[in-house]
């Protein structure tokens, strides 16, 4: 009979830190993510401008489902940067994992930002477009598991729900960021002018910001001593003994992530192509909606260190899948944009519950010696397969001619995150520093 390798004492380099240094640690921490996820969701953003620069034949649909198909591309780069990202924080850190993957992110902006249009150099253009989000769908891969990894470990014992929700809230703040810059470039520029050459400054913006987190490097702490690591740390074979934890996480990131990009990324194509509102007022919808959206994740990361993990993602699944159809089925109809505004809203309330501790939980739920790979490839592929594809499932129901299938997709995703919350174990103290399984 076999026996998993037993851990060797891991110990961790941030545990003596001062309360302002570990605050000042989650704080750069949180950045780092900003600007991550700043860069990424540039892209959905402008779409709506430089489709028709990479993708010239064909009507508004067709155009948006090629950049869709590209924006889905990226996603499915993911678990092979959450392997490898994984791995790395696994073995060599959590600070030096989230330095190179953020470094890379702005290399793919900056990309994005100098490319030739179709009309410049023909097919090469969109694939060039293609190769700039690969990039930065790796990147994101890593990023975003190394990060929940690191917020667990460095947050303040008996408060970790509510200080690893700024992990989403810096993820929306990256969005609203991007938002925020095009909707001053709109003021700045015509239509014109932002489909010839605007849309490309956001991306400059992003490539420049991802550089500037080499300033900041110092401030982030390490949480492992990765001189005397399992020896399983960071592999495939170490991660296999905890395949529960893996399912679990892959059934609610699929419910979770899905949710979150039709109601964010996905919402402001869904209030054009579908409810013919006008892109500046979506934009400005989307815009003021992020605001309490970001409010609402230390809410209930706080709810979650009172009532517990698992209760958090029961009811998220549950209020998903029956609220779904209706909201979809009104923004599609809706005239004002203050109805848009609260309906959103409600969607993205409801995904809270999940977004809040959507890192933590995972990073509780594996050992240390596993704890980014675990949390990075389950991630990656739940997200790859459901949230990333979810802008284009959506135009191909609506091209089909039968958009409100998709509603009826999402719910039924949504059901099953609720029945693997079902299943779930609750994480709610378990220490994640000591967590040697």
């Amino acid at each position: 009979m076999t026996t998993e390798p037993q851990a060797t004492p891991i110990g961790n380099p941030a545990a003596e830190l001062s309360t302002a240094g570990r605050a000042r640690a989650i704080i750069a921490g949180s950045m780092g993510n900003l600007i991550e996820w700043y860069d990424f969701y540039v892209y959905a953003f402008t779409a709506l401008y430089f489709s028709a620069e990479f993708f010239p034949i064909g009507d508004r649909t067709a155009q948006l489902l090629g950049t869709s198909g590209i924006f889905a591309v990226g996603f499915l780069l993911r678990p092979l940067g959450g392997w490898y990202f994984g791995r790395f924080a696994d073995r060599h850190g959590r600070r030096r994992a989230m330095v190179v993957s953020i470094v890379l992110m702005g290399i793919g902006s900056a990309l994005i930002a100098v490319l030739p249009t179709y009309a410049a150099i023909g097919a090469f253009a969109p694939a060039l477009l293609l190769l700039g989000r690969m990039i930065q769908g790796f990147s994101t891969g890593g990023q975003y598991g190394t990060a929940a990894t690191y917020l667990s470990e460095i947050a303040f014992t008996g408060r970790r729900g509510f200080f690893a929700s700024f992990q989403y809230v810096t993820l929306i703040g990256g969005q609203l960021i991007a938002l925020a810059v095009i909707l001053v470039l709109q003021q700045l520029l015509t239509t014109e002018e932002m489909r010839a050459f605007g849309w490309r400054i956001p991306f400059a913006i992003g490539a420049v910001a991802a550089m500037t987190i080499l300033l900041f490097r110092h401030v982030l702490h390490e949480t492992t001593r990765t001189g005397a690591q399992h020896p399983d740390a960071g592999t495939i074979r170490g991660l296999l003994p905890h395949w529960r934890a893996f399912v679990t996480v892959l059934g609610l990131t699929a419910g979770g992530s899905l949710m979150f990009y039709v109601f964010s990324t996905y919402m402001q194509k869904y209030l054009v192509n579908t409810a013919h509102m006008d892109p500046k007022t979506v934009n400005w919808v989307m815009t003021a909606v992020l605001i309490p959206f970001a409010l609402l994740q230390p809410v209930f990361g706080l709810l979650s260190d009172r009532i517990g993990r698992r209760t958090n993602m029961l009811l998220f699944g549950a209020l998903a899948t029956i609220t779904t159809v209706p909201l979809l089925s009104l923004l599609a109809q809706v005239q004002s944009a203050t109805a848009a505004f609260v309906l959103v809203l409600a969607g993205l309330a409801i995904n809270s519950l999940y977004t809040s501790i959507s890192g933590l939980f995972k990073a509780e739920l594996f050992p240390v010696h596993v704890r980014a790979l675990g949390v990075s490839l389950a991630y990656g592929i739940g997200n790859a397969l459901f949230g990333g594809s979810a802008e284009y499932v959506a135009l191909s129901f609506k091209a089909a001619g039968r958009e409100s299938g998709f509603y009826w997709y999402v719910t039924a995703i949504c059901a099953v995150a609720f029945l693997t919350a079902l299943l779930m174990r609750n994480t709610r103290g378990t220490d994640p520093l000591h967590d040697t399984r």
